[in-house]
């Protein structure tokens, strides 16, 4: 029960530091004087009036998710309202771009209408039923403690060693990646055992110990983020922009294949790095296996209902796997199909009432918006007009594949350092990576750049605010930025490093490159 309490104390600690940073009006003022100004710009030749707005509303987007002025789902209608506003009101030319956005010959104004249909367009992408469904599985096994039970049989068979049970979290959060399409859920199952480990050993949570064992967590999360396509939301919005804007399709298997050598290798430097540089005050936990053998107690028996979600569970994990090689159902289709059958009477596990609670919808909201801006970026020209004068700049195309990635990546992980939502990120970026591929003419190697790239977006190791598992973590009080950031700055450099060389050699044997 100690876990369970503070959990939940922990819970109330983020909330409290989320009301207090909720409304920001400065930064809106900000947002609000940045958009009219760039609306009052006259548009570059190169650019069409409708592609200035939608950089105006890109530049607002972006002052309000670094800035946190207003919580997520709020930025997102208000991004709604003046994407219907500034874009219905907007010249359409009569290039490629009016074709592209649907407009008829002879149109002067694009028209409200039409642009609520573009600004509501993420809500019918195949990107946002997977995450929305995915949302469901995360709740399920949260309802059932199914994650925590996973997490506990883990850490119960590594033993009482320290090192053990820092090996221990990282098989932890690799396991729990695939069935578990949330990394903030992922943290929240395996943080309070670990504190209450440390507890039961009869120390503070501001130990060494505390220190070692839940940094390792939240940073194995943000590894394993890169290696499973379902891990992470920020992963399905560049699939969703892949497929839209370059028709092409990234199963859950070739992700994996892509992907998940990284985020071994990755696993690997995390437990040097956290054993080296982290020592704790004690090699053993001397009452870790009591605690776990008490939570487990207290869990009881697993029930029908979790044998249910096991079974559908693993059903999912085969089918995503086996896309496109042993069935013709996509990623989206099989997610919303298990979803059907977890809310089914007496085979599913979970009630409407049970799950309506525990979903954060706002989540789908936000996610959806982004997908509305991003495709917007994408079809007025915008993206490729912001590529062209943000890279065009730097010189790229005199540079080989592999140094492109490497500058791409320096500037991607930099400007991350600003974003509290990976999410947004790729909303933001996503669009201005696949626009690059087209103006340096990358050509079969356009798709395995986005995702690169999209693999760096991932990155969330340095400070607290640069993920939202970072900030569950955080509230515990049990590390400091320093101490996060001490344990980032080897894991960002690693990562940077094995991306380089895995497009020098893995990246190009497979063909993805």
């Amino acid at each position: 029960m100690y876990i369970h309490r503070l959990l939940e104390g922990v819970t109330v600690k983020m909330a409290d530091k989320k009301e207090t940073k909720a409304y920001k009006p400065v930064w809106i003022m900000v947002a609000f004087l940045v958009l009219v100004i760039i609306n009052f710009i006259p548009a570059p030749d190169e650019l069409s009036v409708v592609g200035l707005r939608a950089l105006s509303v890109l530049a607002f987007a972006v002052i309000m998710w670094v800035t946190e002025a207003v919580k997520y789902p709020v930025s997102a209608v208000m991004i709604v309202g003046l994407l219907i506003i500034l874009l219905g009101l907007s010249p359409v030319p009569a290039n490629e771009i009016g074709a592209t956005l649907g407009v008829p010959d002879g149109t002067d104004q694009f028209g409200t209408k039409e642009a609520l249909s573009l600004a509501f367009s993420g809500f019918s992408s195949s990107a946002l039923a997977l995450v929305a469904a995915a949302l469901f599985l995360a709740s399920a096994m949260q309802i059932t403690n199914l994650h925590k039970r996973l997490a506990l049989y883990v850490l119960r068979i590594v033993g009482n060693k320290t090192n053990a049970i820092v090996l221990g979290t990282i098989l932890v959060s690799i396991l729990l990646a695939f069935f578990v399409p949330s990394a903030t859920a992922r943290a929240g199952a395996v943080i309070p055992i670990l504190i209450g480990m440390v507890a039961a050993f009869g120390m503070s949570k501001d130990s060494r110990l505390a220190t070692l064992l839940i940094i390792t967590a939240v940073q194995a999360v943000s590894i394993w983020n890169v290696g499973i396509k379902t891990a992470a939301a920020q992963n399905l919005v560049a699939v969703g922009f892949i497929n839209e804007a370059m028709g092409e399709d990234v199963s859950w298997i070739q992700w994996f294949i892509y992907a998940a050598p990284f985020s071994i290798i990755m696993s690997i430097l995390l437990y040097f790095v956290m054993t080296r540089f982290f020592k704790s005050e004690t090699d053993e936990i001397s009452g870790g296996r009591e605690l776990i053998d008490k939570e487990l107690a207290e869990l009881g028996p697993i029930k029908g209902v979790e044998w249910r979600l096991i079974s559908i569970a693993s059903l999912l994990l085969v089918f995503w796997a086996t896309e496109g090689i042993l069935h013709p159902f996509d990623s989206s289709s099989v997610t919303l199909i298990a979803l059907a059958l977890m809310l089914s009477p007496k085979v599913g596990v979970f009630t409407w009432k049970e799950v309506e609670g525990t979903i954060n919808w706002g989540t789908i909201i936000v996610f959806a918006i982004g997908i509305s801006l991003g495709t917007v970026l994408l079809r007025t020209g915008a993206a490729q007009w912001l590529s062209d004068v943000t890279f065009g700049a730097m010189g790229l195309d005199a540079f080989p594949l592999v140094g492109v990635i490497a500058l791409v990546s320096i500037f991607n992980i930099l400007i991350h350092l600003g974003f509290a939502s990976a999410t947004s990120l790729a909303s933001a970026l996503i669009p201005v990576f696949i626009a690059l591929t087209t103006t340096l003419n990358m050509g079969d190697s356009s798709l395995g750049f986005v995702l690169v790239q999209q693999f760096v977006i991932c990155f969330g190791f340095l400070l607290p605010v640069s993920a939202p598992q970072n900030m569950l973590a955080y509230g515990t009080g049990t590390f400091t930025v320093n101490d996060l950031l001490k344990s980032g700055i080897f894991l960002t450099v690693g990562g940077y490093i094995l991306i380089i060389i895995l497009s020098a050699t893995y990246w190009q044997w497979i063909g993805l490159l």
